[in-house]
């Protein structure tokens, strides 16, 4: 899933009325060149990870809103390529940047190595986040733990549950009354969670 009409086909930009579906076209470009030749631990490539998040969004936490869906879209830009901030803010906007910046680990902005620290610092980071910008990395959770059983890194799956269990898991449940979609992101994650640890007992 590498072309910009296969991402708009499958992401439902084509459907969206002027401007946002010129819009949402754009982001699918910006998309298909920013994350190409990138692949997961898994060996997947790395596209497919921000599709799947778009989805989730769209069909299991029922958001319509298209500037949303870009930025799940979008939502590891960043993190991937930071050098691409000024093409998104030059295409898109530097407002969507900013957003983005704010769902981005400090470590990756400002491409130096990860410390002990950056952790901390990420999930206070998380914890600050607006409604919207919290809803898109719920449903990049739940994308990630769906996933999880395919990362051959043991680290990683550990460093992935533990920061869902002490701050993706109680921001999900502070926040669940905040909106439908937050209730919903909520209860996917809780029961897909549980799902998992009762399976690996």
């Amino acid at each position: 899933m590498t072309s910009t009409p296969t991402l708009t086909d499958e992401l439902g930009f084509k459907d969206w009325p002027e401007p946002e579906r010129a819009r949402g076209r754009l982001a699918a470009t910006l998309a298909t060149t920013i994350y190409a030749g990138h692949v997961r631990d898994q060996g997947s490539p790395y596209i497919n990870h921000p599709v799947r998040v778009v989805t989730v969004l769209k069909n299991e936490l029922n958001v319509t809103d298209p500037e949303l869906l870009i930025l799940g879209l979008l939502h590891d830009s960043l993190e991937i390529s930071p050098a691409a901030e000024r093409l998104i803010a030059s295409n898109l906007g530097p407002a969507l940047t900013q957003r983005l910046r704010s769902m981005t680990p400090d470590h990756r902005l400002e491409q130096r190595p990860r410390q002990p620290w950056d952790s901390d610092v990420w999930h206070n980071k998380i914890r600050c986040l607006g409604p919207e910008e919290l809803l898109v990395r719920l449903a990049d959770r739940i994308d990630n733990l769906r996933d999880l059983r395919h990362s051959p890194d043991p680290a990683r799956r550990a460093r992935f549950l533990d920061g869902l269990t002490n701050t993706y898991l109680p921001l999900a449940e502070e926040s669940r009354d905040v909106s439908a979609s937050l209730r919903a992101a909520y209860e996917v994650l809780h029961t897909e969670y549980r799902q998992q640890a009762e399976a690996g007992r």
